[in-house]
């Protein structure tokens, strides 16, 4: 039987707290928002017995890892070398990097800038998108700055989410006043679960009317929450147990490093201005859901994909599944990982 690790590395001014189950070649895992190492819980076994050293993060802000006070430690080039150092303070010379939500910007941008370090990646619901981070209609690789594009998708009266995140105000206001309700609503009214049963099809909708009419826009004078849905039970994939884990570790860690994230997109943009353009070299998958917004609003940018990724794999897509991919189908989502990892060149 293996057993899983939890450990704290020295990135030389940074601590990142990770878990770490099997041998073999490194597998690295990235989460995203509002999560923490624990939404890899399903694959770190399933890597670990198919012959791979799986690691899990928690992102700087998260967790047990460290927590800056100054939101420029929040920009792109600031998480890619963490994961970039995090290899190094496991003794690796190279890993495949695998990211959700979040992670997956740090992912694909890791994988673009190092490609001596991260010899495959795969994006888990958000595509590679350049120097956009994520693909937006009308700026499918960062064409246009996200503030400005934000503005523009957001309409008038409202705010997109992510520039309601990035205030680090209201929301935060709003989250503390019920931490566990408010994950537990966020992470349904984005499940497939739930948006399976509105009759929804992204691939026919229009992206900009479904992102101005959903959660995703905050009315000003209004709480986010207020557009969420929320579940008459848990489902089987997220139990009162997994909620209770989330909840204790933003019970620790707060919720302005999370949030800093999105606050500093737009300087992470400036930041990847010499990259732009330049294409990620690397073989590269792109795994999402078919109820997952973020797909809705990506189509282009997922169906252009080969025009910047030469050893593309392609886009899986999970019927049925929404934003929190790994989690709500697991299995599927192990096989198709795995599936990819074997096909790599020989480590």
């Amino acid at each position: 039987m293996t057993t899983r690790k939890h450990q704290l590395l020295d990135l030389g001014g940074t601590r990142i707290h990770a878990v770490e189950e099997g041998s073999g070649p490194l597998v690295l895992l990235v989460h995203g928002f509002p999560e923490s190492w624990y939404s890899w819980r399903h694959q770190l076994g399933a890597l670990a017995k198919a012959g791979y050293r799986a690691v899990a993060i928690d992102q700087r802000g998260y967790g047990r890892s460290s927590k800056f006070w100054d939101p420029a430690q929040y920009r792109i080039g600031a998480l890619v070398q963490d994961v970039v150092g995090v290899v190094k303070a496991l003794g690796e010379k190279s890993a495949v990097i695998v990211g959700h939500d979040w992670g997956a910007p740090v992912a694909w941008v890791a994988a673009w800038t190092h490609p001596e370090i991260f010899r495959a990646v795969v994006g888990v619901s958000v595509p590679f998108s350049d120097r956009g981070l994520v693909g937006l209609p009308g700026s499918p690789f960062g064409e246009v700055a996200p503030d400005r594009k934000h503005i523009e998708i957001a309409g008038p009266g409202q705010d997109f989410y992510q520039d309601y995140f990035g205030t680090l105000g209201p929301v935060i206001n709003e989250i503390e006043s019920d931490l566990r309700g408010w994950l537990r609503d966020a992470v349904w009214s984005l499940s497939g679960d739930a948006l399976g049963t509105l009759g929804i099809n992204l691939d026919t909708m229009d992206p900009v009317e479904v992102i101005r009419g959903s959660a995703m826009c905050v009315p000003h004078g209004h709480r986010m929450r207020e557009r969420f849905l929320s579940p008459q039970r848990l489902p089987g994939w997220l139990t009162e147990a997994d909620l209770d884990v989330y909840v204790g570790e933003f019970e620790r860690s707060g919720l302005s490093g999370p949030l800093s994230y999105y606050r500093e997109m737009t300087a992470s943009w400036n930041e990847l201005e010499p990259m732009a353009g330049k294409p990620l070299t690397v073989p590269a998958l792109h795994i999402s859901g078919e109820f997952d917004v973020v797909r809705g609003w990506a189509l282009e940018t997922i169906a252009r994909a080969p025009e910047r990724i030469p050893q593309y794999a392609g886009t899986k897509v999970f019927a049925g599944c929404g934003h929190w991919t790994q989690q709500e189908r697991p299995d599927e989502f192990n096989e198709a990982l795995l599936d990819f990892l074997k096909k790599l060149p020989a480590h």
